[in-house]
């Protein structure tokens, strides 16, 4: 019998406009290639059995999306991680957890393993991807996209982020309207876009209410309890303390909280502080957190949604996607205490 392709055999480029999907994912499924969604390469598989197209067998089948962290703090990458096992678990795949590198990508000895694991997409939780990286994931078809609440990615980088401005602004312009005018604000590393813009919203409140800034109630942590209570610490010691303060995450706030009540502040009465990110934690602190919520679980939803439309040979609408903060207002903060005459 003759191997020789029928005359009327469709031709991929049809079975792709059929299916409504690019040709390269059809030629990946037909060459067992496992960065395409599962639903789309069942899809895919029938219609080329239909057509007298067979599939050749994969070497390795990968059925995971592979989530990559620099460090895993429980109560903050816990809502990124809930996010992503969502939307993996619907398509009918799996969550494999990375931990390597920094804060700003992760390390050299990653980008070999995952090009041996070959997972179906990567959702990548740095401030950015070195170039190199990029290339090889993209050589790999192995599509990658970057949940940015602390960075800038370069902007060919599809990656999704929260608006850490208007979180500053909002935290600010709150305990103005509760008549603070001392105001400090602790946010994260100097070298990480979102602490700046936090710190950036907070000048832009202070400015509009007509406050003048003072440089020495402005400090950089790192986002944990230990530096919050560390330059709390420091604020609380100025011979014209501050009476507020807006910290750049809740893990710091905590630390906030602390160093007032080592110097025998309470709060809210005596000291108001307002975090960011709104963590399961801070509604159990006490008193519950004033906080900005940072839609942690959505943006690792948003990027696994991302991964898997670009594993499918779609196309981003937008390589950036900010999703909105917004202020919840509970224990932590009260209006100025009036001056004892």
């Amino acid at each position: 019998m003759s191997d020789a392709r029928p005359a009327d055999r469709v031709t991929l480029a049809a079975i792709a406009a059929e299916a409504g999907v690019s040709l390269a994912t059809v030629s990946k499924v037909l060459n067992g290639r496992t960065d395409v969604a599962p639903a789309t390469r069942s899809r895919l598989e029938e219609h080329l059995a239909q057509h007298g197209y067979t599939r050749r067998a994969a070497k390795q089948r990968s059925e995971f999306v592979e989530l990559v962290f620099h460090e895993l703090e429980p109560s903050w990458s816990m809502e990124v991680i809930e996010g992503v096992e969502d939307v993996a678990h619907a398509a009918g795949l799996s969550v494999v957890l990375t931990v390597s590198g920094d804060r700003h990508q992760p390390g050299p000895e990653w980008i070999d393993g995952v090009l041996r694991r070959r997972p179906v997409g990567v959702v990548l939780v740095f401030s950015d991807i070195s170039v190199r990286y990029r290339d090889k994931l993209r050589a790999s078809g192995i599509p990658f996209v970057v949940v940015d609440p602390a960075g800038d990615p370069s902007p060919d980088v599809p990656s999704v982020g929260s608006a850490n401005w208007s979180g500053g602004l909002m935290a600010t312009r709150h305990l103005i309207e509760l008549g603070h005018r001392r105001i400090a604000a602790i946010t994260g590393p100097e070298d990480m876009m979102c602490s700046l813009a936090r710190v950036d919203g907070y000048r832009s409140a202070m400015n509009a209410a007509g406050l003048p800034i003072d440089p020495a109630l402005i400090r950089y942590g790192d986002f944990h309890p230990s530096g919050g209570e560390a330059r709390a610490r420091e604020l609380l010691a100025l011979d014209d303390p501050p009476t507020a303060i807006f910290a750049g995450s809740d893990l710091q706030a905590l630390g906030a909280i602390a160093a007032g009540a080592a110097a025998g502040l309470s709060v809210p009465e005596d000291l108001s502080v307002v975090g960011y990110d709104d963590i399961a934690l801070a509604r159990w602190m006490s008193p519950q957190l004033t906080t900005v919520h940072q839609p942690l679980r959505r943006m690792g939803e948003e990027a696994t949604r991302l991964a898997l439309r670009l594993a499918d040979g779609g196309t981003a609408d937008t390589l950036r996607m900010d999703l909105a903060t917004h202020l919840v207002v509970r224990g932590s903060t009260a209006p100025l205490a009036a001056s004892p005459v």
